[in-house]
């Protein structure tokens, strides 16, 4: 059965305690997620998004035991994405016709997958649909983090159905912030802003002054996976803003990969060097073919500034630093600054490689970086030392 949120509004999702691996294996969920889907019964009855493909079966059988389906007389698709609209095909097989309102590009997305011609009515900004006491109003959000997305206003109990908007991907029993641990909250928040909209970080800034300018008062922000913010939802709207703007913490993060433990102990050396000439700030240290790289990414996010290192093999370097550098490309981090090291026995090219990634990537290169012959050795790393004491200056 569902549980109310107001005496409107009845969350009608799925928790998905098992989830591990999301948007196929780029991002993992260690704590689980929730697909949530929401009911609005007023004079109208109105659904908000659905659930993942997998569970299709089992949320329209769930949600025949919360309401007779026909009495349904609108669905809202906020985004286009799957693990929103996967359950759509199973649940207008049962009630066909039903007006399912999005935007123009939801439209081409949700055609896409599905190869329906469903009853597709487009909405703008602005537009209204009225439910009898409660208005809902439709805001396009796109690149928030599709471009199809919306947000969805509900008039009367003032909810902010923001989709992937300040979202986490937290499974809990519970569904509001102020009843789980907000450690945990916040950790799952940041991790996610980090891996999923940190390249629209100008677009959030801009949605976010636009929807304050409306004026519209706010009890409560309900995302499309994750935990509800019903205790002072703003916070986290602060915090988008925070994190929109360039956002680093005082702590340098060292990415690196090895092959014969030789580029490791240039990675230790270097951060004890940068901790003598700085112990304020936070060193933290990652190997990319044995961390998790979603939880990479959501460090160099915190980061003022990262340094990667790779052994040069084939005249490169190793293929989890390549894939790391090319998730930071993509994250199109703002004001960070950068460095490159490594061990090499013959060539020696993964250092300049490096550099030529990060400059791309947007960081703030600040020197052509530290090659050491093979196995370092006791003179050698006093020399390393003294470069990651550099660095933190530099950096």
């Amino acid at each position: 059965m569902g549980k109310k949120i107001t005496d409107k509004v009845t969350w009608v999702g799925k928790v998905d305690w098992e989830l591990r691996k999301f948007h196929g294996d780029e991002y993992s969920t260690h704590r689980g997620s929730s697909y949530n889907s929401y009911l609005i019964r007023d004079k109208k009855t109105v659904l908000i998004d659905t659930v993942w493909l997998p569970y299709d079966k089992e949320f329209v059988s769930r949600l025949k035991e919360e309401i007779d389906l026909n009495q349904i007389d609108y669905i809202i698709a906020n985004h286009g994405e799957v693990d929103h609209s996967g359950s759509l095909p199973e649940l207008l097989r049962e009630i066909p016709g039903t007006p399912v309102y999005c935007t123009a590009n939801a439209v081409k997305s949700i055609k896409g997958q599905y190869h329906e011609d469903w009853n597709f009515i487009t909405v703008k900004t602005g537009d209204k649909l009225e439910l009898g006491d409660t208005t809902l109003t439709f805001i396009e959000a796109p690149m928030l983090h599709w471009p199809d997305t919306m947000f969805t206003y509900m008039s009367g109990d003032n909810i902010l159905f923001s989709n992937d908007g300040f979202g986490q991907h937290f499974a809990s029993e519970t569904l509001f912030n102020d009843s789980v641990d907000p450690s945990e909250l916040y950790a799952e928040a940041i991790k996610y802003y980090a891996n999923i909209l940190t390249p629209f970080s100008q677009m959030v800034i801009r949605k976010i002054n636009e929807i304050q300018g409306l004026g519209l008062p706010l009890d409560m922000i309900c995302p499309s996976h994750g935990i509800i913010w019903k205790d002072n939802p703003m916070q986290i709207v602060e915090k988008y803003l925070k994190w929109a703007d360039a956002y680093q913490e005082n702590q340098i993060t060292i990415v690196y990969d090895t092959m014969w433990n030789a580029t490791r102990r240039m990675a230790e050396t270097i951060a004890e060097g940068i901790l003598e000439a700085d112990p304020d700030v936070t060193v933290k240290l990652y190997s990319a073919s044995k961390t998790d790289k979603t939880d990479i990414i959501t460090e160099v996010f915190r980061s003022r500034a990262v340094v990667v290192g790779s052994p040069t093999v084939n005249g490169g370097h190793l293929y989890a630093i390549a894939g790391i550098l090319e998730l930071m490309r993509g994250m199109k981090f703002k004001k960070k600054k950068a460095a490159a090291f490594g061990s090499y026995g013959w060539s020696g090219e993964a250092v300049k490689i490096i550099n030529e990634e990060l400059e791309k990537a947007g960081f703030e290169v600040v020197d052509t970086g530290y090659r050491a012959t093979w196995l370092p050795d006791e003179n050698q790393l006093e020399q390393i030392r003294e470069y990651g004491k550099q660095l933190a200056t530099r950096l």
